[in-house]
């Protein structure tokens, strides 16, 4: 018995005949989206005022994203993006997918990204995705964006980088 799992376990040890065998297939180069132009100082200073006019400016959303990342806090901006994407789908079927994929990404317990809602908002959206529909993320997307406008947008603008931007 020994024997026989010290063979196996020297198959698996042995070096491969070459290295083509831990090739991994990439794509050629992963799609960059597009550069979003950088705002006038005025345009960037009402972001101070207006979380839904930073979300809605590419350029604002890619900064925030950032600035969030570094605080290790992405998770609330990455729902609102998503719950918008989702609410542009016009496919039962995809809409289906989109909806299990936001849930499991962030709404349910110990989700990868979970979001930050209350037990009721979490069981209404639940409720809602037996059978999805455009507006099934609603109330759990208006409870994330008060609390990115309350808690998120003061940090944002107080960083170095919007000060940078606003200069």
């Amino acid at each position: 018995r020994a024997k026989e799992i010290k063979t196996k376990l020297g198959t698996l040890l042995q070096k491969p005949d070459s290295t083509i065998d831990f090739i991994i297939p990439y794509p050629e180069k992963p799609e960059k989206p597009p550069k979003a132009q950088k705002p006038s100082p005025e345009e960037a200073l009402q972001w101070r005022d207006s979380l839904e006019k930073l979300l809605q400016n590419p350029y604002g959303l890619a900064s925030f994203l950032s600035f969030l990342r570094s605080e290790f806090s992405e998770e609330n901006a990455e729902f609102w993006v998503a719950c918008e994407d989702y609410k542009k789908t016009k496919s039962p079927v995809k809409m289906a997918e989109k909806a299990k994929k936001i849930y499991e990404e962030f709404i349910q317990t110990e989700a990868p990204k979970e979001v930050n809602i209350d037990h009721f908002t979490k069981a209404a959206t639940m409720k809602n995705l037996v059978e999805p529909s455009s507006a099934s993320f609603d109330m759990a997307q208006k409870r994330i964006f008060a609390l990115m406008e309350k808690d998120s947008l003061p940090r944002f603008v107080r960083s170095e980088f919007y000060q940078e931007l606003i200069k």
